[in-house]
């Protein structure tokens, strides 16, 4: 579970408030301190109890109390520094009274939570609950559900639909290539059927003729116990008739190192295949393998490689566990089933004749489709569902089946606990990426998910640490890191990459939503609401939501939601989403000052808000305020009260208040499309790490040096409004800068650009007319990006752009060169790795000398331009061509494509 994870996290932020908000806490500081140090206490014993609450009601009832402890002590010390604050603005003689009051009440408070931490603490012993690392236990619901997925070679599925293709390619992994030993794996979440593809290429007839004598099936799963896995390998390897029962009764007897290396002289002159089911993490290899910690590029000391072909595969849900076993085997990652495989995979178990559906009632057929659609192509979810439709083929219990979905695929059984087998992903996951996973239950259905918010939500709420947290520059870093770890986990699926091969977007499989969604529900982690939403908690029109949630999220009818009354004094996250059914708005938002006052995030983006009150100043605990797309046009100046403020995320106001200065802690600041180009102080934000869409302008009037922690900036708006050595000294200023984007309004344009004085800078991108190219000498001498966009350019870029050095992708886009050719001469571009070429309408030809661009793998165009020379380009591997569809004949591109067969191309057609 995650509360171990949460319950550090808040006491984490109880202590770093009572010193960061020691001024307020005067007269409480000293329960408060003991208070935080007997919460630490009680931490110790967490992580043996998250363990034990799956199979004792007992001990999850004491974690529940230990985090509404945790809970309760937030709640105190944070509306204590409410009111601290509040009678620190009034300066009337019965305020000091009041202070004393405030403190008194405060101290009864933290005293009675206290007394009950107390009671916890005498709890814990009954319980059975030992410090970290006295004992380990093993939920009786794993034991059983590992016993129901313990897999076996012969037992084959019937109906098998989609997997052709990846078993094709499989085969011919195992029983073709280099002499080596490869280990080849099976990479995709839960239920993606890698386990039933591994059974069908298993016991396939190339296969076996391959490997006759030496074939072995050994399930792992995620309670690894080598000397099992050892124990089933032998006994299909080297007991197997009855006078090897002897041989049998020497092997039980030995230790589990000696099974390994009775194994090794068995496999050593053998050309084997064996099969490792379900493998959980590196470190699970490592101790089958034997790899040494020491030397982890060692092939282990248990499976030998006798240079005779011998394989291992592999099936486990973490792509970083293949990498980890064989870095030169390309892992195979399993695809969820398209919309039509998916239907024939669920006729042939619903109809158990899938060739001919058709012939079955249109109502079922309907609601068949219905359901399939919500499965979203996980093969489990669908076998479980055909299964279970298959013993009654009446409307009526179709009809049931489909209005209650979720809770058939969870339902109790051998099969049809699609949720259990999910929620063993969840499960081994670290403690750190537990509470970032439960966060992606308050995103809507199928949302497309940007990840630069979803990295700013995640430091917001305080799930990113940083090794040192002072260190704030890499909490980006970590929150993408994290990110990373839970898509190579198969939890997350990408849905756009950038050109530079970092995830922009992604979503969560409908499924794994659902058991983020129950998980969170279980720890009042978080409450969703929506009219046509059956998680929503009332449709009355008294409260929606438990007095202890701590994170709504809100779909729909937002004028609703605002009129209700709102029981959560205590909510810490507010998410509202307009999902495109209506014009979604407020008339008013006071009652959010009034009813969350200790709220830390707050997001309104896409959601049309006719003004936003100065209540919303009040909210000093506010770390996260979203307002993208919202029509707001002003903010009020009390917005230069929200200390606590990190990010603030805004578009196209009429002018930003000059009050932001005021807020010493805001990191990341988005306000992009300012009408008015009035003076802004910003120079005061020591903390600042990106800042977007200041005018130059603004900038030019701002003590740039003092912006210590500045990691990316975007200017725009009337560059010749500045002098130009003056705004690329302050530039250089900035020694940690790494992006910079420069965008010049319609009517201005960049004269040629000094920028070699910019030591720091890797990313650079210029969007506007450009008088001039710079010379090569006047870039920053460490670039590796460089986009250049509408710059209208009349002179080859390319002579100047190929000497860069360092550069990695050069993107040009939308008519930045208004000329016919360009030409790269030899040795130009000597590390370039990709190039693009979009929205030149006027170049036609391109031509690339032998010795250019040597490393260059990727190469996006228009088809309307012809390059020369391309077949010289050894390493390039992906071709993106964009193709007009005024284009008469395809067939001078088909003689284009017929020199590289063998590499990756992706066609993509231009409609426009």
């Amino acid at each position: 579970m995650a509360t171990e994870t949460l319950v550090s996290f808040a006491v984490e932020r109880l202590g770093d408030k009572l010193i960061q908000e020691a001024k307020f806490l005067k007269g409480v500081s000293r329960q408060a301190d003991r208070l935080h140090r007997d919460l630490r206490a009680m931490q110790c014993f967490l992580e043996e109890a998250d363990k034990k609450q799956e199979e004792d009601s007992r001990v999850r009832n004491w974690v529940s109390d230990i985090r509404e402890a945790v809970y309760n002590a937030e709640d105190i010390i944070d509306m204590f520094i409410l009111n601290a604050q509040s009678l620190r603005r009034n300066f009337f003689p019965k305020c000091g009274f009041k202070k004393l009051i405030n403190c008194y009440k405060v101290g009864k408070k933290i005293e009675a939570l206290q007394l009950g931490l107390l009671d916890i603490s005498n709890r814990r012993e009954a319980l059975g609950i030992k410090n970290i690392g006295e004992g380990r236990s093993r939920s009786a619901e794993n034991q059983m559900l590992q016993g129901l997925r313990r897999s076996s070679p012969h037992a084959e599925e019937h109906v098998v639909v989609g997997l052709e293709k990846e078993a094709d390619e499989l085969v011919n992994q195992l029983i073709g290539g280099d002499l080596r030993r490869r280990v080849i794996s099976l990479v995709g979440m839960g239920g993606i059927g890698k386990t039933t593809l591994a059974k069908k290429v298993y016991n396939h007839r190339q296969v076996v003729e391959c490997f006759p004598d030496c074939r072995a099936w050994a399930y792992v799963s995620p309670d690894c116990r080598p000397r099992d896995v050892y124990m089933q390998i032998i006994k299909q390897l080297v007991c197997t008739s009855t006078k090897d029962q002897q041989v049998l009764e020497m092997v039980e007897k030995l230790q589990e190192h000696e099974l390994g290396d009775f194994l090794h002289e068995h496999l050593k002159e053998k050309r084997y295949l064996i099969v490792l089911d379900d493998v959980w993490s590196c470190r699970d290899w490592n101790c089958l393998a034997k790899v040494s910690s020491n030397d982890p590029d060692c092939l282990g000391n248990v499976f030998p490689d006798g240079g005779n072909c011998s394989r291992l595969l592999l099936t486990t849900r973490d792509k970083d566990v293949a990498l980890h076993a064989d870095a030169r085997s390309t892992p195979l990652e399993m695809q969820l089933l398209s919309k039509q495989k998916s239907w024939n995979l669920f006729c042939g178990k619903a109809f158990l004749d899938h060739v001919d559906a058709d012939r079955y009632p249109p109502d079922l057929v309907q609601l068949g489709r219905e359901m399939v659609d919500k499965c979203n192509g996980l093969p489990l979810a669908i076998v479980v569902l055909g299964g279970l439709l298959s013993r009654d083929m009446s409307h009526t219990e179709w009809r049931k089946v489909h209005d209650n979905i979720n809770a058939y695929l969870a339902k109790e059984g051998s099969q049809t606990r699609v949720m259990t087998v999910l929620n063993l992903s969840y499960i081994d996951l670290p403690s750190y990426l537990k509470p970032c996973f439960l966060h992606l239950s308050l995103f809507p259905e199928d949302y497309v998910i940007s990840t630069r918010k979803l990295f700013l939500l995640w430091i917001a709420e305080g799930f990113v640490l940083s090794a040192e947290q002072a260190d704030q520059q890499s909490m980006k870093v970590t929150a993408e890191v994290y990110l990373n770890e839970l898509i190579n986990r198969n939890l997350i699926q990408v849905v756009r990459m950038s050109v530079n091969a970092r995830v922009v977007e992604c979503r969560v499989h409908d499924l794994m939503r659902e058991l983020a969604i129950r998980k969170a529900k279980e720890q009042n982690f978080f409450r969703t609401h929506d009219i046509e939403d059956p998680l929503s908690s009332s449709t009355s029109n008294s409260s929606l939501f438990s007095s202890k949630c701590r994170r709504q999220s809100i779909y729909s009818d937002m004028e609703r939601y605002a009129s209700v009354e709102h029981n959560t004094p205590y909510l810490r996250s507010l998410l509202f989403f307009n999902l495109g059914h209506e014009i979604c708005r407020f008339s008013q938002l006071d009652f959010i000052g009034k009813c969350f006052k200790v709220l830390r995030v707050l997001d309104l983006e896409g959601v049309k808000v006719e003004s936003l009150p100065s209540i919303v100043g009040t909210l000093i605990h506010l770390r996260y305020l979203g307002l993208r797309h919202t029509g707001l046009k002003l903010l009020p100046l009390s917005i230069g009260n929200l200390r606590s403020l990190q990010t603030l995320d805004v578009n196209n106001l009429k002018q930003v208040p000059n009050v932001i200065w005021k807020i010493q802690n805001m990191r990341y600041l988005y306000m992009e499309g300012q009408k008015y180009d009035i003076p802004l102080k910003i120079d005061t934000l020591e903390n600042l790490q990106v800042l977007s869409g200041i005018t130059f302008k603004q900038w030019i009037q701002n003590n740039s040096s003092k912006l210590t922690c500045l990691g990316k900036l975007k200017l725009e708006g009337r560059y010749e409004l500045v002098e130009g050595v003056e705004f690329w000294k302050s530039i250089a200023k900035l020694r940690v800068l790494k992006s910079l984007y420069l965008k010049a309004s319609e009517e201005s344009s960049f004269p040629s650009l000094a920028m070699d004085s910019c030591l720091y800078l890797s990313k650079l991108d210029i969007k506007g007319h450009m008088q001039k190219l710079s010379e090569s000498f006047q870039f920053p001498p460490n670039l590796s990006q460089l986009t250049l966009d509408s710059c209208r350019l009349d002179c080859d870029p390319m002579p100047i752009l190929e000497k860069l050095p360092k550069l990695l992708t050069l993107r040009l886009r939308a008519e930045s060169y208004l000329g016919t050719e360009m030409h790269v001469s030899a040795n130009g571009f000597p590390q370039l790795k990709v190039l693009q070429l979009f929205e030149l309408s006027k170049v036609i030809k391109l031509n690339i000398e032998n010795g250019a661009i040597p490393w260059l793998m990727q190469l996006h165009c228009q088809f309307s331009t012809r390059i020369s020379g391309v077949d010289k380009l050894s390493n390039l591997v992906e071709v993106k061509i964009v193709i007009d569809s005024m284009i008469p004949s395809f067939s001078p591109f088909a003689r284009f494509l017929s020199t590289y067969r063998s590499r990756k191309y992706h066609l993509y057609w231009d409609h426009s």
